[in-house]
């Protein structure tokens, strides 16, 4: 028993030493999203991730463990077989400051056949590219009232 959890911590440390500090930023935040979420009763971990593209794109795959969200000690739980394992699509995109600022975002999780759907997954290509658009110059619109210039009186 202390083998098969020493190794499951082992894969875990391997997989987030695998990641970029955004991608670990963007992991942490959806699992965040995912748990608040009124109908997760469990706590869920990262199974895996893939990422790909210019900016942040992630599918992770979660999987249930034994503890209630609200646990204390999250490193402890194990990962439940045959339980719930639903899929995540996040996309980020990130300016190129010193400390990155998300400029904007899209995720949606949901069980695996669920965003396999063929509406579901052009709904979420088509937000994934506005996504990646964001921060371009031309998105930049300027429209009436967006800025105001005022003559100062004389002194």
């Amino acid at each position: 028993m202390k083998l098969l959890l020493g190794i499951a911590v082992a894969v875990l440390a391997l997989a987030d030493a695998g990641q970029s500090p955004l991608q670990r930023r963007v992991v942490k935040d959806v699992l965040d999203y995912f748990h608040s979420r009124s109908n997760v009763q469990f706590l869920f971990r990262e199974q895996s991730v893939d990422s790909s593209g210019t900016f942040v794109q992630l599918h992770l795959n979660l999987a249930q463990t034994a503890c209630r969200k609200q646990a204390q000690r999250k490193q402890n739980c194990r990962i439940m077989e045959n339980r719930r394992k639903p899929v995540c699509l996040a996309c980020y995109k990130f300016d190129s400051s010193d400390v990155p600022k998300v400029l904007d975002k899209y995720y949606n999780c949901g069980p695996s056949h669920h965003l396999a759907m063929k509406d579901i997954k052009h709904r979420d290509e088509a937000e994934c590219r506005a996504v990646e658009e964001a921060g371009k110059m031309s998105d930049v619109l300027y429209l009436p009232g967006m800025f105001a210039f005022s003559k100062g009186l004389p002194a």
